[in-house]
């Protein structure tokens, strides 16, 4: 079996939500009970268009989906408090990123980049025993835009003191690929149900992170014994 990537990485970097915790069905829950508050039953154009973009963002689409523009502040906010309670209480790793982020840390510093709050994120990490396989956690803040800018990307590469175009994106949505692809790095694609935009962009595609042959090449980057 050939690897799929010839090549190792100087730094991964990993998306949160859908990729390394299954949360993303946590922000749908949450997202479809504050539409449902407002009388609005969203559809499938709504959840694509509000896949992985920042809360804020998330925030003032479902305000203009519930033709109240003015109350997007309050959304957002009953959004993320939503998203919060059903992740403490359901906090789930995706299947296969325990050892795909083990093995990784063994030939290359590892970041998380993601369109969540700090302290979200690092909670789900925690929780799932994986934050201190991690040097850096990038969020957007300050002078840092959330996906799709490439801001997180190329913050994350600049912490793992890597160029861009020698680093690795792992991804499950359009917004964080684009987002990675702008930054210049690669893309590992994951998902059982990607859109063509997606597999245009990425480098190559999983259906999960227990993909037999992602397995093999992390197992046999960390065999080579070089930590970057």
């Amino acid at each position: 079996m050939s690897e799929i990537f010839p090549w190792t990485p100087a730094a991964v970097v990993f998306d949160c939500d859908g990729t390394l915790m299954d949360s993303e069905r946590h922000w749908e829950d949450a997202r479809d009970l504050v539409l449902r508050e407002y009388g609005v039953i969203p559809d499938e154009e709504f959840a694509e268009l509000s896949k992985g973009v920042h809360y804020t963002e998330c925030g003032q689409l479902m305000a203009v989906t519930a033709g109240r523009p003015e109350l997007a502040p309050e959304m957002t906010r009953k959004l993320l408090d939503g998203f919060r309670s059903l992740v403490a209480e359901d906090p789930v790793i995706a299947p296969g990123a325990r050892e795909l982020v083990s093995r990784a840390a063994e030939f290359a510093p590892l970041a998380v980049a993601s369109n969540c709050p700090r302290d979200v994120v690092e909670d789900c990490l925690d929780t799932a025993g994986l934050l201190r396989h991690f040097a850096h956690v990038i969020v957007p803040e300050k002078q840092v835009r959330p996906k799709p800018h490439p801001d997180v990307y190329l913050s994350a590469a600049a912490a793992c003191g890597a160029e861009p175009m020698d680093c690795l994106a792992v991804e499950d949505s359009l917004c964080g690929i684009r987002s990675a692809v702008r930054a210049g790095l690669r893309v590992l694609g994951v998902g059982s149900r990607p859109d063509r935009e997606s597999l245009a962009m990425a480098d190559h595609w999983v259906r999960s992170l227990e993909d037999r042959a992602l397995l093999v090449w992390a197992r046999s980057r960390a065999l080579s014994g070089v930590l970057r």
